[in-house]
């Protein structure tokens, strides 16, 4: 992969993880981990994203907080490691989870509304929100499954 691949790879899952409501930084260090062959440290993560160590340290906290990242304790050193983990679906179940709690919401709002083009514009939002969280809470089932081995053909 290019510098400037890796660079734009970085930048995009740092863009998508600020739509999630996580720091920007937060995801462009995700971004690196996922990059990253080997556990890095926190100096380094700082020093290829041009980020401050209180930057990066908060960073690493939220990720590991979210299971995105694991935190590894050198012995004998004040010094981390750090590595990227597959705790995605944390965000994902996060994003279900706002999704059901907009539902919820809009099903409050169908009381409000008489038959109509109000009443269908609101049907057709939690449908395709409830849509959502049907088959995002299938494809999380299925690829658990397939990750623990369980899955059947």
């Amino acid at each position: 992969m290019s510098a400037d691949g890796r660079r734009a790879f970085i930048t995009s899952v740092g863009d998508l993880l600020a739509s999630w409501n996580l720091p920007h930084a937060t995801g462009r260090a995700y971004g690196l981990l996922l990059l990253s062959e080997e556990p890095i440290s926190l100096d380094t993560i700082a020093a290829e994203l041009e980020l401050s160590k209180g930057a990066v340290s908060t960073a690493v906290r939220q990720l590991d907080s979210w299971g995105l990242a694991r935190v590894i304790p050198q012995p004998g050193s004040r010094r981390l490691l750090v590595e990227a983990t597959g705790g995605i679906e944390s965000l994902l179940e996060a994003s279900q989870a706002r999704a059901r709690t907009l539902i919820a919401a809009l099903r409050e709002g169908e009381s409000l509304v008489r038959s109509g083009p109000a009443q269908e514009r609101l049907h057709d939002v939690i449908g395709l929100f409830a849509g959502y969280v049907d088959l995002g809470g299938r494809m999380l089932a299925e690829h658990r499954r397939r990750r623990t081995g369980s899955a059947r053909p």
